[in-house]
């Protein structure tokens, strides 16, 4: 008998907690236009469709999920098409640049060189699986050297 790990509902207040959100979400694929700035509440939001990695067995599996990160001064985005709403990026991990404390950069690195940058004031972090789980055929890989 298999068992299906629970959804994952994780919050990052420091460097280490956003550690494993990024681990959680590396090969993590979204659109363009599932981004969110909302400047007035100072949130940035991103629906993502995360492989869980979690999850056991040779196939694989994805589930929708949502990134919210709080406390957002600004956000800059580098060699990514904001306009392309429908192009789909591969997030490859989140790191933090450390500011005037307790503040800093969130920054979101994805595949091809993209990158998502968020100054925030401190870490505020929340990842939450918001679907059941589907089957993929495709297990993320990536090239040594």
């Amino acid at each position: 008998m298999t068992t299906t790990p629970a959804p994952l509902r994780l919050i990052a207040e420091d460097g280490e907690d956003l550690a494993v959100i990024s681990a959680a979400l590396q090969d993590a694929v979204g659109k363009v236009g599932d981004i969110r700035f909302e400047a007035s509440a100072r949130q940035l939001t991103l629906g993502l469709n995360r492989f869980r990695w979690e999850a056991q067995g040779k196939a694989g599996e994805r589930v929708r999920s949502g990134l919210q990160i709080g406390g957002v001064l600004q956000v800059r985005s580098l060699r990514l098409r904001r306009e392309a709403k429908d192009a789909v990026l591969s997030l490859m991990g989140i790191g933090f640049e450390p500011g005037e404390a307790p503040g800093g950069t969130l920054v979101l690195t994805f595949a091809g060189g993209g990158e998502l940058r968020a100054e925030v004031e401190c870490v505020d972090a929340a990842l939450a699986d918001v679907s059941s789980p589907w089957p993929t055929p495709r297990r993320p890989a990536h090239d040594e050297g």
